[in-house]
């Protein structure tokens, strides 16, 4: 696997999936994109210029993390 934070990730495209949980400055969602074949990129919709953080397949699965609920496939 190369070097996650090494990939580039300008031209990701990005899903949303919020969790219900409304505040008086918006929904609290989070982003995630496929950004190679085992990874991920796992951004905050209200930090949208923040360095989203990259994880493996296994590592979205082990904390219960499904790129389904994003309307992406693994």
């Amino acid at each position: 696997m190369p070097d996650m934070y090494g990939l580039d990730i300008t031209t990701a495209q990005f899903r949303r999936a919020c969790g219900g949980n409304t505040h008086p400055d918006g929904e609290a969602c989070v982003t995630l994109a496929k950004i190679g074949p085992d990874a991920w990129a796992l951004g905050n919709s209200k930090h949208p210029h923040g360095e989203p953080l990259r994880f493996t397949t296994a590592e979205l699965d082990a904390a219960g993390i499904n790129p389904a609920r994003f309307g992406l496939s693994a």
